[in-house]
């Protein structure tokens, strides 16, 4: 179990202080919670900054080299003066990646805690490779990250011309896309699932049959015309219906009701809305968008299964017992000789507890949940 070890000046600054020695290779031994390292993204997440004695400002520290020598240990190469303050300061997204870190514990901690409290000689199992509980543990946190932890990620991005996105990196499926307005209000994106799709274009000689390649198999096209279509449509005429000042009569015609008053009868609720639509690509790894959103800001949020990064690799604490509880399970199942009623024992436990999970982390709040119940008592007028 962790405890807190930062200080307060640590936490919210990022940053410790030292004084100088004034000895060439004097080494700085940080004690906060961020790791430093020089390789994240390619540059370092930390600098090392100095202020002399009668500085009110700290400034870079441009003279001999420094490096990081150690965990969480830099070597200055140079000498700096007794007199000279140090500041070694993590850089600002790698404080952001710190601040509520304390609500997690690593999948390594979980790891050792569970070889520790739950396999020995005198207790149900007896002996465990550490590799089998750790393949245990990372199942366990991908199935945990569908549906149980707070792992939906979030990007802002802008639609380009070619409507167009790849799919994020450490992307297993979205939960919603939404584009934002000049008030910051987000407007929701729907799959236009019936609407449109994305084939495979073959090409086909003169006779209608696939054209094949050298080695037999069948030539694609660069372009789908079902694509190109469906970008360089005016989707405001969807339902088929007279486009008026490019405001449809069914989707977009509350400012035109008086001119087309009783067209709305038998509109397809699907299609009647006005945010646009996206498909997924799965030839092309893609989101493609409706032609009306072009150079929209656009929000993803989309579900990642924890294991992509390092970073990821954390439980939170309200989990944590969850997690104990699917490795115990996931190594009794397989283990030989392991009565059934045991096995179905610690099903059972694994539920609960992966249950009272998700009550934890749904995060309801009593009183916004009175808020939203206070619109369920209006009367609806036919």
């Amino acid at each position: 179990m962790e405890l807190i070890t930062d200080t307060n000046y640590q936490y919210y600054q990022g940053s410790q202080l030292f004084l100088g020695e004034n000895i060439a290779g004097q080494k700085l031994q940080c004690t906060f919670d961020i790791v430093l390292n020089d390789a994240i993204d390619s540059v370092a997440n930390y600098v090392v900054e100095i202020r002399p004695q009668n500085d009110a400002n700290y400034s870079l520290y441009t003279g001999s080299n420094y490096s990081l020598t150690g965990y969480n240990e830099i070597t200055i190469a140079g000498a700096i003066p007794t007199t000279t303050s140090i500041r070694v300061r993590a850089i600002q997204k790698a404080i952001w990646n710190n601040y509520g870190g304390y609500e997690y514990v690593k999948l390594s901690e979980v790891i050792s805690n569970f070889m520790t409290a739950y396999v020995g000689s005198d207790k149900l199992i007896s002996n465990a490779r550490r590799t089998d509980v750790i393949f245990h543990a990372k199942r366990g946190l991908q199935e945990f990250s569908y549906d149980t932890l707070k792992s939906v990620k979030s990007q802002e991005l802008t639609i380009p011309h070619s409507l167009s996105l790849p799919i994020p990196q450490d992307y297993v499926n979205y939960v919603q896309l939404s584009w934002v307005d000049k008030a910051g209000v987000k407007h929701i994106i729907y799959p236009a699932n019936n609407l449109t799709s994305n084939p495979t274009p073959i090409i086909q000689d003169d006779k209608g049959l696939p054209a094949q390649g050298n080695y037999g198999e069948n030539i694609e096209s660069a372009q789908s015309f079902t694509t190109e279509r469906w970008s360089s449509e005016n989707v405001r005429n969807l339902n088929g219906q007279l486009d008026f000042d490019e405001a449809s009569a069914y989707v977009y015609g509350f400012d035109w009701w008086k001119l087309f008053y009783g067209q709305r009868y038998g509109l397809d609720p699907q299609i009647s809305q006005k945010n646009g639509w996206f498909t997924i690509n799965e030839r092309t790894g893609s989101f493609n968008f409706s032609s009306d959103l072009r150079n929209h800001l656009l929000i993803l949020d989309y579900i990642s299964d924890g294991l992509g990064y390092d970073e990821d690799t954390k439980v939170p604490k309200m989990a944590e017992d969850a997690m104990y509880s699917h490795i115990m399970y996931s190594l009794l199942s397989i283990k030989p000789g392991v009565p059934e009623y045991i096995v179905q024992r610690y099903k059972k436990d694994r539920s609960a507890k992966l249950r009272n999970a998700k009550i934890r982390l749904s995060n309801i709040k009593l009183d916004a949940f009175t808020q939203v119940m206070r619109g369920k008592s209006k009367w609806i007028k036919h």
